[in-house]
């Protein structure tokens, strides 16, 4: 398995190499066909790879680390080449190769910046072979964030991702796309260089950078000011890319920006990569300081969720010119809060409601990013009174298909008991209720409280989405002649996102059964 593992890293940086080598022909059109496919092909493999994984994975043992190299890469710095998953990691990495996979088919016929019509892409559009070769290159980024083992060689891999997102929202995103993009990799570059501080300051004071052995001494050698210090540099980095208010800025700007299916990774995936940082580093390395900053995060994160939620409330208010795609964006710095609630209580069941929340956010924001891109690409703008006029947009009688699987996905993000966004809120709420030792009970029920109110502040403002959105007089004058409603490729790419949060809901231990054992692990000092 360890072979399946590391192919899952080759693979796709095999496939972004190829991109730069004349093979496509000198046609553009056909290029770009071939450019498309070629990305279709080889996520469509990594997908298959990360199901392999999957299904070899020893799911009796999901606290062990599984399919592990283990080499030494630069020995004077003590940096080894150290991949492994877990049932902390083995969930993510099947998330990032589904997501880029579909993104990748929907590509193949929307490429962003054209419609693909006719089997060729638009010819205003960029370089398809430019933006298959920086999509790889992502996933190879998301995907080694997620399998290794070693502090430099996470964040090395956190890095990665950076300029393939910043070409994609600069180059093929719209509106204001080249100052957004500029704010995205200012705020994720210097909280990766805050980041890396304090993964310096724990090697040079353990004398390793292998994130298993660093686990395993569970703060050992490391006296409480160092890891105080440490865990503040490596938290501020991590709560950059997770969002955490208040440094959640850059996210409306890059989401509405971006082209669709870089909202839907970047909400997807590069979101969970600061939050899952937190629990492979900071939780089994810095124990003593992650206690000492846990009621801080924990404040942070109960602000955000009230502060995601208003900020949606306010967009969608009519009369507001909110942006869906913007509105959809605040509320993943809200949906994110209660993952870094469930974190900061520092408890086994917080922790699981935590990394399921993870999972089920990739899932919903991402169905919810397809869904409003498809309506942007339809009405030609996301700006909510556009949309729904004086009586509604009317999705249920104009695009029915369309406007259910909004309304789904809006539900499901409310925390709709039987969806998948539903357990991960709830065992964030329960973990806040009865925090670890140590923790101030008062302060973090004060957090389960805000975290509450939350979730009624989401449900109004999604439930406002829904009315305005999927609601109407379809007999009234529309901003398009015709609205066409699902189309075949739409549904290839969204359905198993629709299929697998209801499934998540249903079958939660689906999930906890894999992450348990794994999360204990790591509070134990695995």
């Amino acid at each position: 398995m360890n072979a399946v593992l590391i192919a899952l890293l080759v693979l796709p940086l095999l496939g972004a190499a190829l991109t730069l080598a004349p093979v496509f022909g000198p046609d553009r059109a056909v290029a770009d066909r071939r450019a498309l496919r070629l990305n279709t092909v080889a996520t469509g493999v990594v997908f298959l790879l990360a199901v392999a994984l999957a299904a070899g994975f020893d799911h009796d043992e999901p606290a062990r680390m599984q399919a592990t190299t283990d080499v030494s890469w630069i020995p004077a710095l003590h940096v080894r080449f150290h991949l492994g998953v877990d049932g902390v990691s083995l969930p993510l990495i099947v998330l990032t190769a589904l997501l880029t996979f579909l993104c990748a088919l929907y590509s193949e016929k929307r490429l962003p910046g054209g419609e693909v019509r006719g089997g060729a892409p638009d010819e205003r559009s960029p370089s398809a072979q430019a933006f298959v070769g920086l999509f790889l290159l992502l996933e190879v980024g998301m995907l080694a964030t997620f399998a290794v083992l070693d502090l430099l060689l996470f964040f090395l891999a956190f890095e990665i991702v950076l300029i393939p997102m910043y070409f994609l929202i600069a180059r093929w995103g719209s509106g204001a796309k080249v100052p957004a993009a500029n704010r995205f990799i200012l705020y994720t570059l210097l909280g990766s260089a805050v980041m890396l501080l304090g993964f310096l300051l724990i090697g040079s004071k353990a004398g390793t950078f292998d994130m298993q052995a660093l686990a395993a001494g569970h703060g050992n050698g490391l006296s409480h000011t160092t890891q105080v210090i440490a865990a503040l540099a490596i938290m501020v980095g991590l709560a950059v890319k997770a969002p955490a208010w208040p440094l959640h800025s850059w996210l409306p700007d890059a989401h509405t920006a971006a082209p669709t299916v870089g909202s839907v990774l970047l909400a997807g995936v590069l979101l969970k990569m600061g939050t899952y940082g937190l629990v492979r580093v900071l939780l089994p390395v810095v124990p003593d300081g992650t206690a000492t900053l846990a009621p801080y995060l924990g404040a942070f994160a109960a602000v955000g969720i009230i502060y995601g939620s208003l900020a949606c409330l306010a967009l969608a208010r009519p009369g507001s010119k909110g942006d869906l795609k913007r509105l959809i964006a605040y509320s993943s710095v809200g949906h994110m809060g209660f993952v870094l609630l469930g974190i900061a209580s520092l408890t086994p069941v917080g922790v699981n409601g935590a990394l399921f929340a993870n999972i089920a956010h990739g899932l919903i924001t991402g169905l919810l990013f397809f869904l409003v891109g498809a309506i942007k690409d339809r009405y030609g703008t996301a700006d909510l009174d556009t949309l729904s006029g004086t009586t509604g947009a009317a999705l249920y009688g104009r695009a029915p298909r369309i406007g259910a699987l909004l309304a789904f996905a809006a539900v499901a993000s409310l925390g709709l008991p039987g969806l998948a966004g539903f357990w991960g809120e709830v065992l964030a709420m329960f973990g806040a209720f009865h925090p670890a030792d140590g923790l101030s009970r008062p302060a973090f029920v004060t957090y389960m409280v805000l975290a509450g109110l939350g979730t009624l502040l989401t449900a109004a403002y999604l439930l406002i989405v829904v009315r305005r959105v999927c609601m109407g007089d379809p007999e009234q004058p529309a901003p398009v002649a015709e609205l066409a409603d699902l189309r075949p490729y739409e549904a290839v790419s969204w359905t198993p996102l629709a299929a697998l949060t209801l499934l998540a809901g249903l079958w939660p231990a689906l999930l906890l059964g894999l992450s348990d054992p794994a999360v204990k692990h790591l509070l134990g000092g695995g």
